[in-house]
């Protein structure tokens, strides 16, 4: 009946998607939350918390994380992200890039953002040698386990950085999986000195890579180059060498992005 839908239309309408737009910005601002606590943060009951999730999750915005209950934002968000002008300019100005790189070094090279404590890969470009590679681009990887998450994660200032480390859920991927605050800030601590971060079968096994960051025009990371590759040929050795070639692909988009000084690294 006409009066019963004017009487939801502000529910259904307008006001549905005010509120739904404030809980992803609740779920962005913390990373991950559960009902309650989104429920507290826009003022409305539970109920309708749960209402706006189920049809936020349903069109690929939310996600339930591991602990069922609390929520995250989902890749959905990304194809709207992938939107934004000064993301399709990392993606824009790397690429030929990144496909440079991966010829020459024949391994998968990644571009990933910093997105609600993970990091979310923008573009891949594959290197002769990485036939069958698994496509990254749209996932999500843990910040603790991945080069490109200690990249990003070493590059906020000190309060934030402490802040997003501890509440992380340090999980261990694998046997080389740090797990410790300790340790992962003092990886951290290394990785703002050399200017790269690397990761030796952290995240998955048999799966090495090394990351650095992209800065913007105000010299700030606004992105992390990746280069990853099987352990039994891209080993630490292999890394090492390839240090200069990383660098100078990300201070080459960073000049791109605006800024005009490359990045050195500390000895």
């Amino acid at each position: 009946m006409a009066t019963d839908d004017s009487t939801r239309a502000p529910e259904g309408g307008v006001q549905s998607v005010d509120r739904a737009f404030r809980v992803l910005e609740v779920v962005a601002r913390l990373g991950e939350a559960g009902v309650s606590a989104i429920a507290t943060e826009i003022g409305v009951h539970k109920s309708t918390v749960s209402r706006l999730l189920a049809s936020l999750e349903e069109h690929d915005m939310v996600m339930q994380t591991h602990n069922r209950g609390k929520y995250r934002l989902s890749l959905g968000v990304l194809r709207l992200a992938a939107a934004v002008p000064e993301r399709l300019e990392i993606t824009e100005y790397g690429h030929a890039v990144c496909e440079r790189l991966a010829g020459k070094l024949g391994e998968t090279v990644n571009i990933a953002v910093l997105r609600a404590n993970t990091a979310i890969h923008l573009d891949q470009a594959r290197g002769p040698s990485s036939v069958g590679t698994h496509n990254w681009i749209g996932e999500q990887t843990p910040l603790h386990a991945t080069a490109s998450g200690k990249v990003l994660l070493a590059a906020l200032d000190a309060d934030t950085r402490k802040t997003v480390v501890d509440s992380l859920d340090l999980h261990r991927y694998t046997e080389h999986t740090l797990t410790t605050k300790a340790g992962l800030t003092a990886e951290l601590d290394a990785a703002v000195s050399l200017g790269y971060a690397v990761v030796v079968e952290e995240y998955e096994t048999g799966l090495n890579a090394i990351a650095a960051p992209v800065l913007d025009y105000t010299g700030k990371t606004t992105a992390a180059l990746s280069v990853s590759g099987p352990v039994y040929r891209f080993d630490a050795t292999r890394m090492r060498a390839i240090v200069p070639d990383v660098l100078a692909a990300t201070a080459e988009i960073s000049e791109k992005m605006g800024y005009r000084e490359s990045f050195i690294p500390s000895a």
